[in-house]
């Protein structure tokens, strides 16, 4: 039945997810925190964030890792397989009729009414971790998180691994 859990949640979060790995996010935060309880917030919001420091897809990254935690190495291929089935039969289904038609005029325009809701999807799961960071250690160092992270990303230009490694230790330091 676990099997079935990791493929499952995996797969949904995967099928319903368009526009790739940070979509794929909150749906598959829904299914294992919420739904199953495998994990709490924070803990997902520390793989979402190891995982985003790691090369390649954050999705197949969080899916290897959930099932592995959850069924050990057969786990860890059911979630991974889960992740990219979708893609892959979509893929499969309908690659002739997307390029018959990738020109026309409402497929432009769905791509345009998708996007904000991917932005919407991603704004939730950006409160939700500030919020649990609120919680866990207090708004002092949720800002100073929060400014160290934007300067060391965007202003500087510093690769995530190292940001997310720097706060890491920054936790382990002063927040013991």
């Amino acid at each position: 039945m676990k099997y079935w859990d990791i493929f499952y949640s995996n797969f949904i979060a995967n099928l319903l997810g368009y526009g790739g790995g940070p979509a794929t996010i909150p749906l598959l935060e829904h299914e294992v925190v919420d739904r199953l309880g495998w994990f709490s917030t924070r803990e997902f919001s520390e793989m979402v964030a190891l995982g985003n420091g790691l090369p390649g897809p954050i999705a197949t990254k969080l899916a290897a890792h959930i099932g592995y935690v959850q069924g050990g190495i057969p786990g860890s291929i059911i979630g991974l397989f889960a992740s990219v089935a979708p893609s892959l039969v979509m893929l499969l289904a309908l690659l002739g009729i997307l390029m018959r038609y990738k020109d026309s005029p409402k497929v432009k325009m769905l791509t345009r009414v998708v996007r904000p809701t991917i932005a919407v999807l991603l704004g939730i799961m950006t409160y939700d971790f500030i919020s649990d960071s609120y919680t866990g250690v207090g708004w002092i160092h949720t800002v100073i998180l929060l400014v160290a992270g934007y300067i060391l990303l965007e202003k500087k230009g510093v690769s995530p691994a190292y940001v997310v490694l720097g706060a890491l230790i920054y936790g382990a330091v002063l927040l013991g």
